[in-house]
């Protein structure tokens, strides 16, 4: 008995060639076309059904969002330099430690107020989820930090 097929024809998927892209459009192109295609119909849409002067404002801030975008769409991602961002990275890992430890004082006050029968282990075994997070971004944000602050820094010319 012979269990193996003998039409072994050839499917359709064998031979598919895929369109080559003509155009090299930035990512920051791609993504305020992208932006604008979901935005303008939507400002279209709300537009009449808005009162009047709510209506304004909105279109009002869908052009600045044009104008905006346009802006972003004219920077070189590739010329932006690793030292240009570190500002950036430092205020992000900021960010990360500050609001780690805003949320642990508002944990904490939450438990202090409406849970004050609590003791400290019992609020962390309930708890514990949160105290997770908390820590975990602010340990995020000074790895990050401490990544900056260990970076080298360009040489100087005198």
């Amino acid at each position: 008995m012979d269990f193996e097929s003998k039409a072994n024809a050839p499917t359709s998927t064998d031979n598919i060639e895929f369109a080559q892209q003509t155009t090299n459009r930035k990512p920051l192109q791609l993504l305020r076309d992208t932006e604008a295609l979901l935005r303008r119909p939507t400002v279209g849409t709300l537009s009449p059904i808005l009162p009047l002067k709510l209506s304004n404002k909105f279109q009002a801030a869908s052009s600045l969002a044009d104008d905006s975008f346009k802006e972003l769409a004219e920077i070189d991602l590739d010329t932006i330099s690793d030292f240009e961002l570190r500002p950036v990275r430092i205020r992000v890992g900021l960010s990360f430690v500050g609001f780690g430890a805003l949320m642990m004082l508002v944990l904490l006050l939450y438990l202090n107020t409406l849970h004050p029968e609590l003791s400290t282990g019992e609020q962390i075994r309930q708890y514990w989820y949160q105290y997770v997070w908390f820590v975990s971004l602010g340990v995020a944000g000074m790895f990050m930090l401490g990544r900056e602050a260990m970076r080298p820094m360009p040489k100087r010319r005198k």
